[in-house]
């Protein structure tokens, strides 16, 4: 077996020591102090409670998965179209998400030619109003079939890893792993990398910014381009890691500039075969896309990283769960795993998590768990990714001017993951006045302030307070996560409370 042996990968830092410097917006509303001088007449008109069912906005939910590293089981002669229609319409799910191999999504160059399972998945995203995560996986061990297209077979060397499979216990795996050849591409070849550019701007092309993709994942190095080639660690195709440091940096920044309105997500994965995973996931960071784990149960490594990222930057948790089974519950003191899991999504303040019953995906398996144990998921529906509502509203008036002070509460576990904008309506839909928060804000148990000073002679009775979130550039509407009734487009009218 090809062997290259590499060091132990360079020491990394905690994130919450770090600045960020995304608040030097000229829209950015005064957001404090708020002494009485500044204040004069002030009186608190209208209060908010929090609402109690699940939200849907952009940047956090449950996601039901079409593709992990196999394709969904198809049941009683169901088509493929039935199939994903069913997860689809699975209720406690707001997004889809899917994960094929390149060879799936193009077979020759210069065009597209996307199988079967993606077109499905974004025609049911949009009949269901479910947007649409993904990942283009460079290699997959657990299929037969060859991730990378034909051309880029024929013109690019691969290294070979080793043959077989072992888990951490030693034994070998009784599955595809363990019969094949594992072998990656030479991703620094020329060839590699100009045919994964141009892949990729065809991809961007149709689908950077489109109103039913949520987010893509970055390629990343080896097995389900997690950023690792266990069990066979410590080992790659390159010949150092500056040249792999250099190959996948590349890969990012090619990446970032097709995709300028859709979010990107990084593993957090440690850098065990020494290919820039932590230098990939610094500029991740620091450019305002986002990141993700493939477990809950790992390295503290990871958990630092997805726990004290910015209050900007979303994190995704992908856990596979219970499919019901007995075998699967794996019952501790009459506690399922899946309790656990859920229980540390939270933790880690996650903005997303999967519904995904590992290599055995179909709707059926996800509510056969649910059906028996709804209390946990329905809980973390609740109270995953950010839930905010302007909890206090002040009226004042200062110089022949009205204005409004909203103190914004977030009921989530997650910071907004883009800067919030505050828009106040009149009844004709006219902006009267529109500004953003800084980045993240509010986080959760915290009240941020912000104020919105009228045009002279307006009152602000009978105004809309209208929420956007915007990520790189892009506006997406946000519902109020308040019990208080709400317009048709989610916004919410201000009115004095007799009670206060």
């Amino acid at each position: 077996m090809e062997s290259n042996a590499f060091p132990e990968s360079a020491p990394q830092h905690n994130w919450d020591s770090h600045s960020w410097s995304l608040n030097g917006r000229a829209d950015r509303l005064y957001q404090g102090p708020f002494p009485t001088e500044l204040l004069p007449n002030w009186d608190v008109v209208m209060t908010t409670v929090p609402s109690v069912e699940p939200v849907q906005n952009y940047g956090m939910g449950l996601m039901a998965y079409v593709i992990g590293d196999l394709l969904p089981k198809r049941k009683n002669g169901e088509s493929v179209r039935e199939t994903i229609e069913k997860i689809a319409q699975i209720p406690m799910a707001s997004k889809l998400y899917i994960r094929p191999t390149w060879r799936q999504m193009q077979s020759q160059c210069g065009k597209l030619d996307m199988f079967e399972h993606w077109q499905v998945t974004l025609e049911m995203a949009a009949k269901y109003n479910k947007r649409v995560g993904f990942r283009i996986m460079l290699a997959n061990p657990d299929i037969e079939e060859e991730s990378l297209p034909d051309f880029i077979l024929e013109n690019v060397p691969r290294f070979l890893l080793g043959t077989g499979w072992e888990n951490e216990g030693g034994v070998k795996v009784d599955d595809v792993r363990a019969r094949r050849e594992h072998r990656l591409p030479h991703y620094q070849h020329p060839y590699f990398l100009d045919a994964l550019s141009e892949f990729d701007a065809l991809l961007a092309e149709k689908y950077n910014g489109h109103a039913d993709i949520e987010f893509m994942d970055t390629y990343m190095y080896g097995f389900w381009g997690e950023g690792h080639s266990w069990p066979f660690d410590h080992i790659s195709p390159f010949p150092d890691h500056a040249a792999a440091l250099e190959t996948w940096l590349h890969i990012f920044e090619m990446q970032r500039t097709h995709w300028d309105k859709t979010p990107l997500v990084t593993n957090t994965q440690p850098d065990n075969n020494r290919v820039g995973n932590a230098e990939m996931l610094e500029r991740t960071i620091h450019t305002g896309n986002w990141i993700r784990t493939d477990t809950i149960f790992i390295e503290n490594q990871q958990i630092e990283a997805l726990s004290n990222r910015p209050a900007h930057i979303a994190a995704i948790c992908e856990v596979g769960m219970s499919d019901g089974s007995r075998e699967s519950l794996k019952l501790e003191k009459g506690i399922p795993h899946t309790e656990n899991i859920i229980t540390h999504v939270k933790d880690v303040g996650a903005n997303y998590w999967s519904l995904w019953n590992w290599h055995n995906i179909h709707a059926e398996h996800v509510l056969n768990y649910y059906n028996q144990y709804p209390d946990g998921i329905d809980g973390l529906n609740r109270c995953i990714g950010y839930r905010i509502r302007p909890s206090w509203i002040w009226a004042y008036d200062h110089a022949l001017r009205a204005g409004l002070v909203v103190g914004l509460v977030n009921d989530g576990i997650a910071g907004v993951p883009g800067i919030l904008r505050l828009t106040l309506l009149d009844g004709q839909d006219n902006v009267l006045v529109s500004g953003t928060l800084d980045a993240g804000y509010p986080i959760p148990h915290k009240v941020r302030q912000a104020r919105l000073v009228l045009p002279a002679g307006l009152s602000w009775e009978g105004t809309r307070l209208k929420a956007e979130l915007i990520v790189k550039g892009v506006s997406h509407p946000v519902r109020w996560a308040c019990r208080e009734p709400l317009s048709p487009d989610g916004t919410l009218t201000i009115s004095r409370q007799s009670s206060l």
